[in-house]
């Protein structure tokens, strides 16, 4: 090979590998990011242990720790958006921001406007009621009122028409009919309600344990009620539709994040167990 047909091979090599490098981060969101070296994530700011305000006035939590981990590892600074739940579930976000991490179900209707690049946590979802109202058993919230986050899937559960199709999930069923059903535009809501006293506004509460559980550490005079979880609720990160290559870096990540053991840390650390898997 003469010096100059090494020195075109050597050009070639480079190019072939500068190729395949911009295609492993191929794609308009992971561009956006690299060049910014910004990735901006819509979570909950009223949603402890998963996110909520600390004293220092920024957001801490679960979904906190976990986004800033996925920050870290795709090699950008994390900021922070707290649109409401509705606005981030309605997809079209148009690169107001590039990912979600707010303990989201990846429920069928929400994957026609967006995509789960991969569940990383799953969390039991039970009845709560005022502690004046401790021993009862679901089959007493027959005919009560029921207050529920608007837009979630405890929302669903409590009207009927929960569709949860991703795998490894147990089968739940419906074991009551509300008399009255109250929505509320976060999950604190009706547990404030609740707090106020037994029947006085509400009889009991369809909320994620961890929620509840956080709940009761603050001082709030609610109890579970008896009894096996209502369902298991799988929660995936999400982005908007149509960027395969940021799908794929942010399931590599969570996979990572699996196996090398920190979503199992990050979740001990928050809810005091392993939500990785179902128990």
């Amino acid at each position: 090979m003469t010096s100059v047909a090494r020195i075109f091979a050597a050009a070639a090599v480079a190019s072939a590998l500068s190729i395949t490098t911009c295609a492993a981060w191929a794609g308009a969101t992971l561009d956006r990011i690299q060049q910014s070296k910004v990735l901006k994530v819509a979570t909950a700011a009223n949603w402890p242990p998963q996110s909520f305000l600390g004293e220092d006035n920024t957001l801490k939590g679960f979904d906190i720790d976990v986004a800033n981990e996925i920050g870290r590892r795709i090699g950008s600074k994390v900021t922070f958006v707290t649109p409401e739940y509705g606005i981030i579930t309605a997809g079209h976000w148009s690169s107001r921001w590039d990912l979600s991490v707010g303990s989201m179900t990846p429920t069928t209707e929400r994957g026609r406007v967006l995509d789960f690049p991969a569940i990383y946590y799953y969390t039991p979802y039970v009845f709560a009621v005022h502690k004046d109202a401790a021993g009862t058993q679901v089959a007493d919230l027959n005919g009560k009122t029921i207050g529920v986050e608007a837009g979630t899937t405890s929302e669903d559960y409590i009207n009927r028409r929960l569709k949860i199709d991703a795998a490894d999930v147990p089968p739940f069923s419906y074991s009551i009919e509300p008399g009255d059903v109250q929505t509320y535009g976060d999950s604190m809501g009706p547990l404030d309600d609740l707090r106020m006293g037994n029947g006085t506004r509400l009889d009991a509460t369809l909320s994620a344990l961890p929620t509840v559980m956080g709940a009761i550490k603050h001082g709030y005079p609610i109890v579970p009620v008896e009894g096996k979880p209502a369902y298991y609720e799988p929660l995936a990160i999400a982005v908007d539709k149509g960027d395969e290559a940021f799908n794929a870096q942010l399931a590599k990540i969570i996979a990572d994040m699996k196996s090398d053991g920190t979503l199992k840390q990050l979740s001990e650390k928050w809810y005091g167990t392993d939500l990785t898997r179902v128990q």
